[in-house]
This record gives structure tokens, C-alpha cells and sequence, in this order.
């Protein structure tokens, strides 16, 4: 399966706070280090990306979460939150891989808990026959897979906002990254939403002609 992420992002990078999460814990959780501009993303978000991400969700063969996304997932769309919507039958029908060590009784069914060596589970998941694990949200993961280089596709729905505060999606700091553009389409109230394929490290300048 080739593994894609899915990320809201700011134009600055944000990802924190995209919603507000009203679920027990949650909140608290998204307003670490000070955080207090919550829900950035819906007052941007119209019809045409809401399609796109509903797509996106029913294309999935696996989804793949860190421990926090997934709970809030479970809580909300596991629970039966808006039955019949398409992103809650992907979700619910579809199996599940969450990366945690804490996680020990998941009861979302489909829930299997990777706990061991994590860079050998998700490459046996890679190998198996079929389209796509996708991974949403899960920021501390995907920059774990970044850093692994165990991405294949990168999609960016890139909100016009300028958040000015919060956890990035690309660390000051970390792994370089080659991308090659694969599909590019924007939306009514101005987001972008961006599909690159990885391609290794990237390719830099040697000298001067």
C-alpha cells in the first residue's frame, strides 16, 4: 500500500487548532503551549474541499494514527457521530493501525495497536497489496515518518490564514525532503490543495556556473 498523508495546514505551517475539539482532554491537549486560536480552518472550508476530503477518506484501503488523533477519531466518528456520512462508513468499515505504546484495549473495531518496532510495522503494511494507508492529522507521526522516510504521497490543504502561533507541520529543524508535484486544485474560498510524490532527497546546487 503506498502511504499518504492528509494535512490542514496554515500558510505559515500550522497545524494546531485547525478545529475546535470539544472532547474530554482534547481541549486541553490543543491548547498546549499557550495555543488560543482555535478553529482557523471551517470558516475557509466550502463545498468543493469538503468533496475533495470526503474523496479522499472513501479512496482509503487502511487508515494509519498516532494515539491523540486516533482517540479523538474513536470518540467522534467511531462513536456514531453523523451516521451515513462517507468519511464516518470509510472510517468505520476500513481497518485501523494506530502507533502507540500507552494503547492497550482500543474498542473501535477494525483497531489493530502498533506497539513493537514501529518502522518494521508500517513497512510490512507498505508491502501488502492495495492503494492507500492513509494517515490523518497525527502531526507528531507524520513528522516520525518524515524523519524515517516512510512516506510516498504527501497531500497539503493549504488554508489562506496566516495562524501566527502554533506546533508547524515541518519542524525548524529536520529531515530534507525531495517532492514532485503530482496534482495541484484550488478552491472557491482560496485553499490549495496540493499532492506531491516523495522523491528521496532532495537535489542541490554544486557550484556556480
Amino acid at each position: 500500500m503506498r502511504l499518504k498523508t492528509v494535512t490542514n495546514i496554515s500558510v505559515d505551517g500550522v497545524t494546531q487548532g485547525h478545529r475546535r475539539i470539544e472532547a474530554a482532554g482534547a481541549a486541553d491537549e490543543e491548547a498546549r503551549g499557550g495555543f488560543e486560536r482555535f478553529g482557523w480552518a471551517p470558516p475557509l472550508l466550502d463545498e468543493e474541499a469538503s468533496a475533495f476530503i470526503s474523496r479522499t477518506f472513501q479512496s482509503a484501503d487502511a487508515f494509519l494514527f498516532g494515539r491523540r488523533t486516533y482517540e479523538i477519531f474513536a470518540g467522534s466518528w467511531g462513536a456514531g457521530m453523523d451516521p451515513g456520512n462517507p468519511v464516518g462508513e470509510a472510517l468505520n468499515n476500513r481497518p485501523k493501525y494506530v502507533a502507540s505504546t500507552t494503547l492497550t484495549d482500543p474498542r473501535w473495531a477494525g483497531t489493530t495497536v502498533l506497539s513493537g518496532d514501529l518502522a518494521d510495522a508500517i513497512g510490512d503494511l507498505r508491502a501488502q497489496p492495495g492503494g492507500e494507508l492513509q494517515v490523518w492529522g497525527s502531526g507528531t507521526l507524520i513528522r516520525w515518518l518524515l524523519a524515517h522516510r516512510l512516506i510516498d504521497e504527501l497531500v497539503l490543504l493549504t488554508y489562506p490564514v496566516v495562524v501566527g502561533q502554533g506546533t508547524r507541520l515541518f519542524p525548524a529543524t529536520g529531515p530534507d525532503l525531495g517532492l514532485a508535484l503530482s496534482d495541484l486544485r484550488s478552491t472557491p474560498k482560496g485553499l490549495t490543495i496540493q499532492t506531491y510524490r516523495t522523491t528521496g532527497r532532495p537535489r542541490y546546487e554544486t557550484g556556480m556556473p
